[in-house]
């Protein structure tokens, strides 16, 4: 049946709200934002990069809701994992996860992930941009706070961007404080 499939998913997919983005913990925060948290702002940049980009901003956001969906199964890993533990392959995990959904509904997921992870298309790579400024974004916020070691994430988000926009707001982002956007607006 395929509300109960579908209910199933629902609740994996609220496990997001209570998984904390674990590579911050390293940078001395301590109490990270969620995965679900991280998602949400990744898929509004996607749509707004998209929309300066030319791209379809409602595709590019969809791929961005569901580029970390497999860490409901996974935790989120941070980098210092990379040399022991092999990179979990979001398309796999994802087969997994939505094979008991109706054909549509795991269509559309299956399709949004693959389409993330190939990186082919003008929405996937605003969504994959959206994903490295968000973390550029809140690393610069944490930085505003005090967490001092945060240097490496946003040197590593702003050599990962592709898109024009993406660059563009990364160079403002760094270049201000959280406290001086809130005193402008």
């Amino acid at each position: 049946m395929s509300g109960e499939s579908i209910a199933a998913f629902g609740y994996e997919l609220g496990v997001l709200k209570r998984i904390r983005r674990a590579g911050w913990w390293q940078a001395g925060v301590r109490d990270p934002e969620s995965v679900a948290e991280h998602s949400m702002r990744v898929a509004q940049l996607a749509g707004l990069l998209a929309a300066e980009e030319g791209a379809n901003p409602e595709r590019a956001a969809y791929l961005a809701l569901w580029h970390d969906t497999q860490e409901t199964r996974t935790g989120d890993l941070p980098h210092s994992a990379k040399p022991y533990v092999d990179k979990p392959d979001p398309r796999r995990i994802t087969a997994d996860q939505t094979a008991a959904l109706p054909e549509a509904a795991r269509d559309s997921v299956r399709g949004a992930v693959d389409e993330y992870e190939a990186a082919s298309t003008p929405e996937s790579r605003c969504a994959r941009d959206a994903d490295k400024l968000e973390m550029l974004l809140q690393a610069v916020e944490y930085r505003d706070v005090g967490v001092a070691g945060v240097g490496e994430w946003i040197d590593s988000a702003r050599r990962s961007l592709v898109t024009d926009t993406a660059r563009r707001v990364a160079d403002v982002a760094t270049s201000m404080t959280s406290l001086a956007w809130r005193a402008g607006n």
